[in-house]
Formats: structure tokens, C-alpha cells, sequence
């Protein structure tokens, strides 16, 4: 088979007369090593490790189930295949619930015995190896993707085809990630001439402008709620479409989908300007002017996300949508089980928000705590610990309540983030934003070929502080570093989950709809 040799155990008190099926086996790779009794075979499994038990229903003395109970106590994780003369129910259900990998009924063909061990043993190494040949015949398909890639769902379905992948091969060929990691900061560079060219088109109503943030409520949630559908609307804060793909196979179990899609951040891709503009309806600089007293300049102290309740409230008024809703952030485990408490009782209104707050929590934890720098070392240790908090934090209870409700659901986030890997420099006054994946400012230092430059916020749906504010947004997998202490700077951010600037991992972003399954 070209692969390792598999190291077989196989019980059967007739195992002379299966001479023929072990030379077979034998021709095919693997050692088998025969014993004609169950106690032979718990023997055997204290002596050595295999890769893989045969073991004979009924033989006399210790009898197969005993003596797989037996086996488990020794290697809980070996797979035993059981041979059996009867396809009683009773007792498959006996064998499975013991742990059986797999069962086959006598006479045994040394084909079948071979196909349990490609099934049980080399499932991986064969998927492995398609998965890997498969994603190279898929190469040269994916870099002319990405060179031919012009409109906004180009670079939709670019960035899907090539987070396919990555998901593939993460489970097959964690080798292989390295290849496509090339793949993908190429596509980020071409991206980012991409919005430097169309951008501000966008802003301003051109025809190829996609799904932007302000979009979110008017085209995803008001057309339900005149439907006469009850809907929850959920944000998961900094949520990118990888970690998304995980969380949708664990709602697909209880829910059915209507639609799953992405749609663009708006820049910068950071809470204060995309979630506003999501519950405003607005672009930034729209809502700065027209609700001055809820948008709060980056130089001001206070927190830039305390409005998000009156903003919604703006957004349904202008609309005339005199639909009663609620809306609540939760930060922890602590409120969101107290909101599970309460979920119930928010059935009668016709709109009900949620924000969690734990995905983008988890990304400022690691960029400061050693502990979960550890843990989440990349992009797919990331997505198992969002998957884990998904799993058994408090939002697992929340989604199994609201598939108990009559409720359709619109789950979206904000925006992504990159993992950032190259410093580039910029100088500024104190007066400068904090955040490492752009910068505005009045007298910013800079080289302009490192960033996204935009000198007339204006057009791009930004407000001006001052008359001479200019924003840079880093690109690919950038991230600004101050000149002084600037090794610091490099030592302690690289390798670390930002957002705020341009790339697909930030800006195409999901929004889905589905609603509980029925009986």
C-alpha cells in the first residue's frame, strides 16, 4: 500500500483456518500477529501496541466483548474490529456501545479485512495525501484566481475557495499550510491595490459597491420584520470567516440555513467605526454629522462604543420601523448566563440584539498574555479556541434556548483581524490613535508606498477632527510600529491577531440567516 507497516492483533480460537487471509494481509504490508483466545489477546495487548484488533465474537473462555472491555482498560484508543456469525441487533448494539470501531459478519473475505484496515488506519494518510495532491492540481487555478480577480465577489469567492483550503488542509496536511500562506499574502497584495482603487466608489454609490456594513440592518433584517417574522439579530465581535465556518457546523445541527454570505467591512475595520456604522445605518462620517452627540472622536477619552442602543433606535426611526426591540452586550460568561435567564421573556418583542464580546476579548488576550499566545499559536489553534468557547461558554446555551423559539436568526460580526508579521514605521504626535493597523493624524511621518493613504476622509466616509486629518490603513499583514522604542514594539506585536486595516481576513466578513429546525 506504500504506507507503514500496520501492526495487527487477531483473536480467533479458528485462526488456523484464516492462514490464507493473514498471508494476504501479509503481502499487503501489514504483520499480523495471531492468538487463538481472548485471554492470548489481552496478553498480547499488555506486551506491545497495535495498530489495529480483530477479535472474534465467540470464542471459549473470555468472550469477545469481555475480552474488548479488557483490551480498552489497556489501550482505550486502539480500534477493534469485531468478527461475528450473527447481525443481531442486541448485540451490535452491544459492541458499539462498547467502543467497537467497526464489525464484520463471517465468512470474512480478505478484501473486507483489507478495507477495515485502509478505513481504520490509513483514513488519514489516504485523505492526507489526496487532500495534498488534490490542493496542488488546485494551485495555478487559485494564483489566476487571484490575478483575475476585479469585482468585490471576486474577492468573495477568492478568499472562500482559498479558506477551503486552508480548513482542508489543516485537518490533512498541516504541512502544506505553508504553501497556501504564500498563496494568501499574494491575494492580500493584489487585494489591497483593489480597495486603494475602488474604495471610496463604494462610499460613494458606484455600481460595483457590495454589501458594506451600513447595509446590514436595511437589506438582511427589516425585510424579515415586514415579513412578520420575529428576528435575533447576533453580533460576535471580531469574528473572521474561518472561525465562522466552525461555528456553522455546530449550529447546522439545530438549524436550518437560508442564506450564508459575506459582505465588506467598512474601513477602518475596527468596532468604533464598522459596528457603528452596522447599528447606525451610516458611514462614519454620516453619523458624526448627523448624531454629533452619539459618534465620540478617537482623541476623546471616553469609551467609542457606549452609544450602540441609540444609534439602533435612530436607524429604525429613519426608517419608520416602529418595531419594539431590545439590546444587550454581553462582556462575560457571568452576564451572558444571566441574559439566558431572562431570554424568554424577550419573546415579544419583534427585534432582539445581542452582542458578544468574547471573540474580540480573546484576541487582545493574546496579544498580552503569554498563556493564550501559547495556546493559540495560529490561525488553527485560534479557531479551536473559538470553536471550545462556542461549544461550552454560555453562547451554547443562548442558541440551544433560541432553537426552542420562534425566532429567525441573523448572525453577523463587525469585522475580522490578520495575524501581523511586518513592522512599518510611522511617527506622530501624542494626539495619535493607539491602534497598530492604521493611524490618523494631522502630522503623521510615513512612507507612503507602506499604506493605504487617505488624505480626503470625506470620500471615503470618514470625519475629519481636524481639517488636515489624513488616515493610513496598514496592508497584508502589516502593522505600525513606532520609531522609538521600536524594537519593543516589533518584539511584542508581531505575530499577533489586529484589525483595523485591509485585508480579506478583515473586511470580508459573514452574515447569515437561519431559523431553528422543526420536528
Amino acid at each position: 500500500m506504500g504506507m507503514k507497516t500496520v501492526n495487527i492483533l487477531w483473536a480467533d480460537d479458528e485462526i488456523d483456518l484464516l492462514k490464507p487471509h493473514i498471508l494476504f494481509l501479509e503481502e499487503k504490508g501489514c504483520r499480523v500477529l495471531p492468538v487463538i483466545s481472548g485471554q492470548d489477546a489481552v496478553a498480547a495487548c499488555r506486551e506491545e501496541d497495535f495498530d489495529l484488533i480483530f477479535l472474534d465474537e465467540h470464542m471459549p473462555g473470555l468472550g469477545g466483548l469481555e475480552t474488548l472491555l479488557e483490551i480498552k482498560k489497556i489501550h482505550p484508543t486502539v480500534p477493534v474490529v469485531m468478527i461475528t456469525k450473527s447481525e443481531e441487533e442486541d448485540l451490535m448494539e452491544q459492541a458499539i456501545g462498547k467502543q467497537i470501531a467497526d464489525y464484520l459478519i463471517k465468512p470474512v473475505h480478505p478484501k473486507q479485512m483489507l478495507m477495515a484496515v485502509k478505513k481504520l488506519v490509513h483514513a488519514q494518510e489516504i485523505i492526507s495525501e489526496k487532500t495534498t495532491l488534490d490542493y496542488q492540481s488546485q494551485f495555478l487555478a487559485l494564483s489566476n484566481q487571484t490575478a483575475m480577480a476585479q469585482t468585490p465577489s471576486d474577492w468573495q469567492s477568492l478568499y472562500r475557495n482559498l479558506l477551503y483550503w486552508e480548513l482542508q488542509l489543516d485537518e490533512a496536511n498541516p504541512g502544506m499550510t505553508d504553501m497556501l500562506l504564500s498563496q494568501k499574502n499574494e491575494a492580500n497584495a493584489c487585494f489591497a491595490k483593489f480597495i486603494k482603487k475602488d474604495y471610496s466608489g463604494w462610499v460613494s454609490g458606484s455600481d460595483n459597491r457590495p454589501l458594506l456594513s451600513p447595509d446590514i440592518f436595511k437589506t438582511k433584517v427589516f425585510p424579515l420584520l415586514d415579513r412578520g417574522e420575529k428576528v435575533f439579530f447576533v453580533l460576535i465581535d471580531n469574528l473572521r470567516l474561518d472561525q465562522w465556518a466552525m461555528l456553522q457546523r455546530e449550529l447546522s445541527k439545530t438549524f436550518s440555513f437560508v442564506e450564508d454570505e459575506t459582505y465588506y467591512s467598512i474601513l477602518p475595520t475596527t468596532t468604533q467605526y464598522s459596528r457603528n456604522a452596522v447599528f447606525a445605518g451610516l458611514m462614519p462620517a454620516q453619523i458624526r454629522q448627523m448624531y454629533p452627540q452619539l459618534w465620540v472622536d478617537e482623541e476623546q477619552d471616553e469609551g467609542k462604543n457606549q452609544n450602540e442602543e441609540a444609534l439602533i433606535a435612530t436607524q429604525l426611526n429613519r426608517f419608520r420601523k416602529n418595531y419594539k426591540f431590545s439590546y444587550n452586550k454581553i462582556a462575560d460568561n457571568t452576564a451572558g448566563e444571566k441574559y439566558n435567564e431572562k431570554l424568554k421573556s424577550l419573546e415579544a418583542n419583534s427585534l432582539n440584539i445581542v452582542v458578544f464580546n468574547f471573540v474580540d476579548m480573546l484576541s487582545h488576550a493574546r496579544t498580552e498574555v503569554k498563556l493564550f499566545r501559547d495556546l493559540a499559536p495560529d490561525e488553527a489553534a485560534y479557531r479551536s479556541l473559538v470553536l471550545s468557547w462556542f461549544k461550552h461558554g454560555c453562547i451554547a446555551e443562548f442558541f440551544r434556548q433560541l432553537s426552542e423559539m420562534h425566532f429567525t436568526v441573523v448572525l453577523t460580526t463587525d469585522h475580522g483581524s490578520v495575524r501581523v508579521k511586518n513592522p512599518v514605521k510611522v511617527s506622530g504626535d501624542k494626539h495619535t490613535n493607539s491602534n497598530l493597523r492604521y493611524k490618523l493624524g494631522k502630522n503623521l511621518g510615513y512612507d507612503k508606498k507602506d499604506f493605504f493613504v487617505v488624505d480626503r476622509p470625506a470620500d471615503h466616509g470618514l470625519p475629519s477632527p481636524n481639517l488636515s486629518t489624513c488616515y493610513l490603513f496598514a496592508t497584508g499583514d502589516d502593522f505600525i510600529a513606532y520609531p522609538n522604542n521600536y524594537n519593543y514594539y516589533v518584539s511584542y506585536y508581531r505575530d499577533t491577531f489586529q484589525h483595523g486595516g485591509v485585508s480579506m481576513e478583515e473586511m470580508i466578513i459573514p452574515v447569515a440567516t437561519f431559523k431553528p429546525k422543526r420536528p
